[in-house]
């Protein structure tokens, strides 16, 4: 579904007289900010383009990849935000500003509302928002009266299609109207991540004692993991700036995505315990003690939201860039320059969900406040990638 160019152009003329008495935000997408001089991806580092396997032995991605639209699972949804898949492959998907779940038929795109999930006090760019499904448990991250906080409720079984009470697993989470975060995923090694905002509050990025602007990590409890960077903490890394995406390779190692200022939105490679460097650094600043992305973006390109690995390449969602985004890798290497595919086809894409082989599951967000909803937005699509 394409969107008509004047429906575009007049409602960037709406967005720049909002914001015309206002300072740059640093919200999702940033509107009325002016590009920065570098206007592609490419302009980024430059990468290795070898087609050999990386030194770790994991394979590496075509260089051009593919990605098509196979059809549409299920629409009509509102403001959605998380995404997850059940054991039987069903999905379930969360609604910010609505405060509810929804249990999609991962076959005929049939809806269940499976309720409210109680407490949610959804304001900007908070609400009900990342989810994740292990062991009978939904795992939720939502903003509350006073924090972001992570809750479980059970699901299944005797509870059939209705969600239990939910139980506090790690709150105290700063948050804000704007740079909540709100991802959230099990790794490779069964304990649960999250990706938090600095809310605003820029300082609170290098401050290891907040839980705002870093990557947690924790038992599926809440207490920080076994052989976490620092002890007694469920920081994982720092110096972020809203991280809205993570997602793991096939060799374990850990990806994540955030928006920038002004300048430069980023795909970093994770690593216990490293810094990466905001707001002392943004994109590529080659600043000693901050880790690089390995991939940027003008941030008019991108405003990065979900992201998920397929066939070699991080796949990456974007808000205002409406667009999704192929990096090939070669191990912790790019193996050739991003490439961006369904540029303005569906607006705004907010989160992507690896479906195993090269399928990917697709979230658009034209109905959070800030696309142009047409007929059956918002949506799941199908994708095939390679």
């Amino acid at each position: 579904m394409s969107r008509p160019a004047v429906v575009k152009a007049l409602w960037g003329a709406a967005v720049l007289v909002l914001v015309a008495g206002c300072s740059s935000g640093g919200t999702e997408d940033r509107p009325g900010t002016a590009p920065p001089t570098p206007t592609s991806a490419s302009a980024s580092a430059s990468a290795s383009a070898s087609a050999s396997a990386s030194p770790s032995g994991s394979a590496t991605a075509p260089a051009g990849g593919r990605a098509t639209v196979t059809g549409t699972l299920t629409e009509g949804l509102k403001s959605p935000w998380g995404l997850a898949e059940l054991p039987d492959g069903d999905l379930l998907v969360s609604s910010r500003d609505e405060r509810t779940i929804t249990k999609v038929d991962g076959r005929t795109g049939a809806k269940t509302s499976l309720g409210e999930v109680p407490g949610v006090v959804p304001g900007g760019e908070g609400g009900l928002m990342g989810l994740a499904v292990r062991d009978g448990w939904v795992y939720a991250y939502l903003t509350a009266e006073s924090d972001n906080r992570i809750v479980r409720m059970r699901y299944g079984g005797a509870e059939g299609d209705r969600l239990g009470a939910p139980q506090p697993v790690l709150t105290g989470i700063p948050k804000g109207i704007v740079h909540n975060g709100g991802r959230i995923a099990f790794g490779p090694d069964r304990m649960l991540y999250a990706g938090t905002g600095e809310t605003g509050r820029t300082g609170l990025a290098q401050d290891r004692e907040s839980l705002g602007g870093k990557i947690l990590r924790m038992t599926p409890e809440g207490r920080p993991a076994p052989g976490n960077p620092f002890p007694g903490s469920v920081v994982y890394s720092y110096g972020h700036r809203n991280v809205q995406g993570i997602a793991w390779d096939d060799e374990g190692r850990l990806w994540a995505a955030e928006f920038g200022q002004n300048t430069w939105d980023e795909l970093n490679l994770v690593e216990p315990g490293k810094n990466y460097g905001w707001p002392e650094a943004e994109g590529q600043a080659g600043k000693a003690g901050f880790e690089d992305p390995v991939a940027q973006w003008p941030t008019s390109e991108a405003s990065p939201s979900g992201i998920a690995y397929a066939r070699g390449a991080i796949w990456m969602a974007g808000l205002r860039g409406e667009r999704l985004w192929r990096v090939p890798l070669s191990g912790a290497e790019r193996s050739g320059d991003p490439r961006a595919f369904l540029s303005e086809e569906y607006g705004r894409l907010r989160t992507v969900l690896a479906g195993g082989g090269g399928r990917l599951w697709l979230v658009t967000s034209e109905t959070d406040g800030r696309g142009t909803p047409g007929s059956g937005d918002d949506r799941i699509l199908r994708l095939e990638v390679n």
